[in-house]
C-alpha cells in the first residue's frame, strides 16, 4: 500500500532539476524578490545567505538550509524576530504564498534601521507596551 501524497503546505516534494537557480542566485549573488537589489552571496556571520540585507525580505526556496528544494517559491515577508537559544537573533518569516513560518540568521550586514523598524512595528502591535 502506497503513502498518501503530502500536501504542499511546507511542501516536502523535491524539485525538478533546472538549469537556472529558482531563487534568481549566481555566484555573485541573487537579486531580491521584494526590493529587486543585487544581493552579494557572501553574508557576515552565517555560511548560509538566505535573505536581502536591505529589506530583509527572502524567497521561499529551501525544505533545510541551502537545499532549494521547495517547490512554493513565494517571496517571505519578515514579521518578528526570535531569541533563539543562546540569545542569537533570527527573523521569522512567514510565507505570503504558503503561509509557512521559518527563522532565519540575522546576518552582520543586515540594515540596522530595517531591524529598527521590525522592533518598531512589534511594539506599536502590542499597543506600545514593551515587555
Amino acid at each position: 500500500m502506497s503513502r498518501p501524497k503530502r500536501g504542499t503546505r511546507g511542501s516536502r516534494t523535491e524539485r525538478p532539476s533546472w538549469d537556472a537557480d529558482p531563487a534568481g542566485r549566481t555566484d555573485a549573488g541573487f537579486t531580491c524578490v521584494h526590493c529587486a537589489r543585487l544581493v552579494p552571496q557572501a553574508a557576515l556571520g552565517t555560511s548560509q545567505r538566505n535573505h536581502c540585507p536591505f529589506c530583509l525580505w527572502s524567497a521561499h526556496v529551501d525544505i533545510r538550509p541551502g537545499d532549494r528544494n521547495c517547490l512554493c517559491r513565494s517571496a517571505m515577508e519578515p514579521v518578528a524576530l526570535w531569541a533563539a537559544e543562546g540569545g542569537e537573533l533570527r527573523v521569522l518569516h512567514r510565507c505570503t504564498g504558503c503561509g509557512v513560518i521559518k527563522p532565519n540568521r540575522l546576518a552582520g550586514d543586515d540594515a540596522e534601521d530595517v531591524i529598527d523598524e521590525l522592533v518598531a512595528r512589534l511594539v506599536r502591535a502590542r499597543g506600545g507596551r514593551e515587555r
